[in-house]
Order: structure tokens, then sequence, then C-alpha cells
């Protein structure tokens, strides 16, 4: 039985690594959209949060930055809500939209960033 589960497993694993290598190397190349352009050009660099922005807010867009950087140099696919720090924020209850909010602005400008880095663009 454990010879069938570590073959099992194997099996499963190598596929799914086929199967995300077939996707990445099919997807179109990313193009910087308007958000990333918005941010660049402000005060203090692309990876500063919008001046308007509250705590929270500040606080979510500097860990979705950071996450962002983290995803691209792993190369995981780009998607916020995969991010334990997304889902379980250390901020109070009544802070947690605000901070997801921030966050998931910050993965994308980030995002953008990097790939856009990475095309020579």
């Amino acid at each position: 039985m454990n010879q069938k589960f570590v073959v099992t497993s194997a099996i499963a694993l190598s596929l799914g690594m086929f199967g995300f290598g077939t996707k990445r190397a099919m997807a179109a190349p990313a193009q910087p959209g308007p958000v990333a352009a918005v941010y660049q050009d402000g005060p203090g660099g692309w990876d500063q949060p919008p001046s308007e922005f509250r705590e929270y807010q500040r606080k979510g867009f500097h860990d979705g930055v950071e996450g962002a950087r983290k995803d691209f140099a792993n190369h995981r696919a780009p998607d916020p809500a995969n991010r334990d720090e997304y889902h379980h924020p250390h901020v109070p209850r009544d802070m947690r939209e605000d901070y997801r909010d921030g966050f998931r602005r910050g993965y994308q400008v980030a995002m953008e960033h990097l790939q856009a880095e990475q095309h020579g663009q």
C-alpha cells in the first residue's frame, strides 16, 4: 500500500509540473497595464503606495509588492489570492478589507513592473 501511494504521488507530481510548465509556455507575455503607469510616475517610485491610501491599505500595498516579488522569483502563477498574508493578514479584523485592497493593488503593480522589466520594457 505504501509503495502504491509513492508511485501515485510521483505520477501526480510529474503531471502537475508538466501541466504548469505547458500553461506558462503557452501564455501570452504580459504587457504592463495602465495601473503600473500610474504608480511609476508618483513620488518615491513604482513600489510606493498612492498618497491617498489609508494606513492599512499602505501596509497591504507593501506586503503585496513583496508577495509579488517572491512569486515572480519562484516562478509561481501570479495570483494575490494564493498568498497566506492575503488570506490571514496580521491586522485588526475591521481593517482586513483595507489591507486586502492595498495588497491586491500592490501585487498587481509589482507584477506588471517585474514582467515589463523582464521583457525589457
